[in-house]
């Protein structure tokens, strides 16, 4: 089929169109500011990119529109809609549907797909478990929402059978967002792919432009739960209460638990180099370049998954320890003037702690770490975690600010900081700030979950230039 996809260069709808472009189908698409890295990588698969969301692409009467949740029935100032396509869509009654549902119903159905839910550390916990089933020979199938260095890309289809134990579905890891689907399916992403295999990884709060309270975002995890078979398995952090909340609302399929010292699956030693325990029997250990309790945590959740179809967790442990991490994932840009600079994805309060915690473990107490961050995700935006920054950022020595876009005083928020905070309302005045404090042997790591102005290279520019 053809199938034209509206906000194609999103990590989730590009991976979508690779998918869709493997499996033989023609894919085209359309997007505002056409953008890499995803309009790099589906230009090099083929894949026709038209900039903006004009109704004159009606004329390429694709069999299928697939609605990315950037597109909405928003109007402009002059009472123009946003997205003229969409009107136009709607208005001849052309076919549309969601960017999960056609994955649902085009790649998932017949695949055992293990999908990865959870706050923060979806992305790597995904690709931990990618690699593990990948190490095992299974070749998995798997979309993520970013580019796994194990693979170099964001999605495939995987073997059309799964190799070796005897069951004919092939494996599929998916990254299950709670996001909403579309402006027409406001259910989270997840509900769609009907896990066989489920990881809660962790929850708290977020997405605060879309959801009331904590209380919601349970309520559409355990519709995760609802969907998942008596045969299959859910993996759930027994650390985090919110996900007892969740589990004790029903659950009808087995649960592994791990974490905590008394659950299913644990862990002993330090997050760089530990022993793994299932049901308290040593079971395998993990040795390798990653540091923080959070990734740890994200190996006990891929460990405990790849048991479910058949990979042993002392199999699993010891791919781990081959796993070379995921892109912006504490990902090192460059040295310059005896300053390494850091990139990460970072951008809730806990994941920028947990980031900073992880990075302080690694290079001890004598080390200064600089955070360079800008609150770019609509719920940090909208200011509902302001007073959360000061705690998250705890580990750092010096913290810099990108204001820009913010309606809120980011200056007032980080004023129990103090002289350790500094704010900017443009990159080019954030990078002088960085600048003036830097010094040989510091650590900058940058958090952002967009492209935050090229400032690593600027940076690393600047910091050449000094020398």
């Amino acid at each position: 089929m053809h199938i034209h996809i509206l906000g194609i260069c999103g990590t989730f709808m590009g991976g979508v169109a690779a998918l869709a472009r493997e499996a033989g189908h023609k894919v085209t698409g359309c997007d505002s500011g056409v953008y890499p890295p995803m309009s790099d990588q589906l230009r090099a698969l083929g894949i026709e990119l038209i900039e903006g969301f004009g109704a004159d692409q009606l004329a390429l009467q694709p069999d299928m529109y697939v609605v990315g949740n950037v597109v909405s029935r928003a109007r402009l100032d002059d009472g123009s809609p946003k997205f003229p396509l969409m009107e136009a869509i709607l208005d001849t009654g052309a076919p549309y549907t969601s960017g999960p549902q056609w994955l649902a119903e085009h790649v998932l159905q017949g695949r055992h797909v293990l999908a990865v839910a959870g706050t923060h550390g979806k992305t790597t916990t995904t690709s931990m478990l990618t690699w593990i089933l990948e190490a095992a020979g299974l070749q998995p199938g798997f979309l993520v929402g970013g580019v796994p260095l194990d693979f170099g890309v964001s999605a495939r289809l995987g073997a059309p059978t799964r190799p070796g134990d005897g069951d004919p579905r092939p494996v599929f890891v998916i990254e299950a967002d709670e996001y909403d689907t579309a402006f027409f399916d406001k259910r989270s992403k997840f509900v769609h792919y009907r896990p066989r295999t489920a990881v809660l990884n962790n929850l708290e709060f977020d997405h605060a432009d879309i959801f009331d309270d904590l209380a919601a975002i349970e309520r559409q995890f355990h519709h995760l739960v609802r969907t998942v078979p008596a045969s299959g398995r859910v993996v759930a952090n027994g650390v985090e209460e919110s996900l007892t909340r969740v589990l004790h609302q029903g659950c009808w399929s087995e649960v592994v638990r791990f974490g905590a010292a008394i659950d299913d699956m644990r862990a002993e030693g330090d997050p760089s180099n530990f022993e793994v325990f299932y049901k308290d029997a040593p079971a395998g250990r993990v040795h390798w370049g990653l540091s923080g309790v959070h990734n740890q945590m994200n190996a006990l959740a891929a460990i405990a998954a790849a048991q479910h179809v058949g990979v042993a967790p002392a199999e699993a442990a010891q791919a781990l320890s081959r796993f070379q991490n995921v892109k912006r994932r504490m990902e090192l840009r460059g040295t310059a003037a005896g300053i390494q600079v850091y990139d990460d994805f970072a951008h809730h309060p806990t994941a920028i702690r947990t980031t900073l915690d992880g990075l302080r473990q690694q290079v001890g107490k004598q080390t200064r770490i600089l955070a360079v961050f800008e609150p770019r995700s609509n719920t940090m935006k909208l200011g509902t975690m302001k007073s959360q920054l000061p705690w998250s950022l705890e580990s750092a020595d010096l913290a810099f600010c990108h204001t820009a876009g913010l309606d809120w005083d980011a200056a007032q928020a980080l004023a129990p900081m103090g002289a350790r905070a500094q704010t900017a309302g443009d990159i080019d005045s954030l990078i002088a700030q960085v600048l003036q404090a830097a010094k040989a042997g510091d650590v900058i790591v940058c958090m952002s979950n967009g492209g935050f102005g090229g400032i690593h290279d600027k940076l690393l520019k600047a910091l050449a230039a000094r020398n």
